[in-house]
């Protein structure tokens, strides 16, 4: 039995960008470009009549700005944002913003008369569109094995990266140690919780899914905006109090000790949950090393990446906190998080600094006892 094809709508201004994408799309197994428009509001006609699963969304649209355009589309129905920028502004501060937003990838196309790489390009359009539907499809929607590719197999879970077991950290270390796993609206979030904490709070790993590069630039405006330091993780990187490790973008990042002290590993892998970084890679691995020394925090996202393995930190005697559905930009990963037994506690974000603060002071959440 065949499933029905992912549904996308491209939003750009120039015609020639828009042919171009469609081009790339056109003829893929389990892809089906039901509209094009020039600009968000024209594109939000064309919505109205049929939702697409996924929107191609230029980072500089006219009439409605992209970023506008975005909080519009989120705030009504989840979906996958995937954006289009110029090689120049690839890694400019539109696209970052964008991919803060809330979406969940990004591609370059080529400049006008560059023909020898259009072909790349087209891969790497098509790459990014498949990506984006597996983020909020559900399973009955997803293509057939006789469709797949890399990015569409069956997930691969955190066994792939580190086999599940017991917890062998709490003894011999009195660090404590925060796990934070984000996605979609992530990046917002974020802002929000770090730039409320001081100095002394606890050390943090985070992953936030994000494009490689990309991480890099989040770490860096976070790190200018807040009073602790903020850094794109590095292999080896010793976590400590007042410092928060990003993963970088197409990499994960796990957790091990080393004495009484906290390290964090960068490696490469497969795919998890269809993530490099994974959330659940991340938590799996503070179970095991941080144990009961840990607090871990899922916020707003997509997809269910980091629900199960919240529930392993918190069978390993970790405090657990998923954001609720009222702040969150896509109540997806905090409600598998919750569904799967991992939350001890559902809290608004304003409320999550104070706990992280409470967890580090004394292991005591707010609320809980």
């Amino acid at each position: 039995m065949g499933t029905s094809p992912t549904k996308v709508i491209i939003v750009a201004d120039s015609v020639l960008v828009r042919q171009f994408v469609a081009q790339a799309l056109a003829g893929e197994a389990g892809i089906q470009v039901i509209g094009s428009a020039a600009d968000p509001l024209l594109a939000l006609e064309k919505m109205r009549r049929q939702w697409p699963e996924v929107l191609v969304l230029d980072v500089e649209t006219p009439r409605l700005d992209s970023l506008s355009f975005m909080r519009k589309v989120l705030a009504e129905r989840a979906t996958a944002i995937v954006i289009c920028s110029s090689l120049a502004k690839r890694q400019g501060p539109a696209t970052l913003a964008a991919l803060a937003a809330g979406a969940v990838g990004s591609f370059c196309t080529p400049a006008i008369g560059v023909q020898p790489a259009a072909g790349h390009h087209a891969e790497a359009i098509v790459r990014a569109v498949r990506a984006a539907a597996q983020t909020c499809l559900p399973l009955q929607k997803r293509p057939t094995p006789a469709l797949t590719n890399d990015l569409l197999r069956p997930k691969n879970s955190a066994d792939v990266m580190l086999a599940a077991g017991a917890a062998t950290a709490s003894a011999g270390s009195t660090e404590r140690i925060v796990a934070i796993g984000a996605s979609t609206g992530g990046t917002q979030a974020l802002e929000f919780v770090l730039g409320r904490l001081p100095t002394s709070c606890p050390g943090m790993v985070i992953v936030q899914h994000m494009p490689e590069r990309f991480t890099a630039m989040l770490a860096q405006r976070l790190n200018e905006m807040c009073q602790i330091e903020v850094r794109e993780a590095g292999h080896g990187d010793r976590v400590v109090a007042g410092r928060a490790l990003i993963a970088p973008g197409n990499r994960h990042m796990m957790l091990r000790r080393s004495g009484t002290h906290y390290l964090v590993d960068v490696v490469d892998g497969p795919l998890v949950n269809r993530h490099k970084p994974s959330v659940d890679v991340l938590f799996r691995s503070v179970a095991r090393f941080a144990g009961g020394n840990a607090l871990g925090i899922i916020m707003t996202g997509m997809g269910d990446d980091g629900a199960r393995s919240l529930k392993e930190m918190r069978d390993a005697g970790a405090r657990t906190i998923a954001q609720d559905e009222a702040s969150c930009v896509v109540f997806g990963m905090p409600k598998e998080a919750v569904r799967h037994g991992g939350a001890e506690q559902v809290m608004a974000l304003e409320r999550i600094p104070g706990a992280l603060l409470a967890f580090g002071r004394n292991s005591t959440l707010l609320g809980v006892s």
